[in-house]
């Protein structure tokens, strides 16, 4: 479960993060076991453990985040797409399997399209869910540069 909880902030978000306007999220210590709690702009998100490794339970554990967050993309970019070019898209429907397979991580989207859409069209938007920010971002190379303060 997701909590979002409207907060306000004085954080003024751009549609997208750049070197020169980097988007800031801060995590801190929230009220369980092993809670965090993520705040992005001006909405909050918990974050926990499974049972098994010592948490509650409370929110989502960062991998399903991870995974939200293409599954998510996939759906806003599709279908922005998908009204800029008048196509009958009524709903998308994005599923996500992911896992540790051998050395690699793998993410695998299921995608299902519903409306009145050709199989032209249909593989138009499946090529625009592969170009969706965060597919080219997971996709490409990732640097993360950590410091302590």
């Amino acid at each position: 479960m997701i909590e979002m909880a409207g907060k306000a902030s004085s954080n003024v978000r751009t549609p997208h993060a750049s070197q020169e306007n980097p988007m800031e999220i801060r995590v801190h210590r929230g009220e369980g076991k092993l809670q965090h709690v993520i705040e992005i702009g001006p909405h909050t998100v918990l974050t926990d453990a499974p049972r098994m490794y010592g948490g509650e339970e409370t929110g989502p554990e960062p991998h399903d985040l991870l995974a939200a967050a293409l599954g998510a993309c996939t759906a806003l970019t599709v279908t922005m797409y998908a009204r800029r070019k008048g196509m009958d898209l009524k709903d998308i429907h994005v599923r996500l399997e992911h896992g540790q397979q051998d050395d690699a991580y793998v993410l695998k989207r299921h995608i299902h399209y519903v409306g009145n859409l050709s199989a032209e069209e249909q593989d138009r938007l499946t090529e625009i869910a592969n170009k969706c920010p965060v597919h080219k971002t997971l996709s490409g190379p990732i640097q993360i540069i950590t410091d302590t303060e």
